[in-house]
């Protein structure tokens, strides 16, 4: 009978395992947006000025994400 996992798996809990998936996940999300700002204001051809102003708003959307779940954290605790 063949084995479903022939390679010793490494002791890591479920807990652990999502809260690195969720970090990792969610900064690679943010970095790929940062990515798609820049590409788009490459594209588009805009100076110093409107890349500013790109990344000011996508700056300012993750920092809006980041506040609401600190502040939800601290209120339901």
């Amino acid at each position: 009978m063949l084995s479903c996992a022939p390679f010793r798996t490494a002791d890591v809990s479920i807990e652990t395992f999502e809260y690195w998936a969720l970090i990792l996940g969610v900064g690679g999300l943010v970095a790929y947006m940062a990515f798609i700002v820049y590409d788009l204001g490459k594209q588009s051809k805009a100076g110093k000025f409107g890349m500013f102003v790109l990344f000011l708003a996508l700056g300012l959307g993750l920092l809006g994400f980041l506040l609401k779940t600190i502040i939800v954290e601290f209120v339901l605790r």
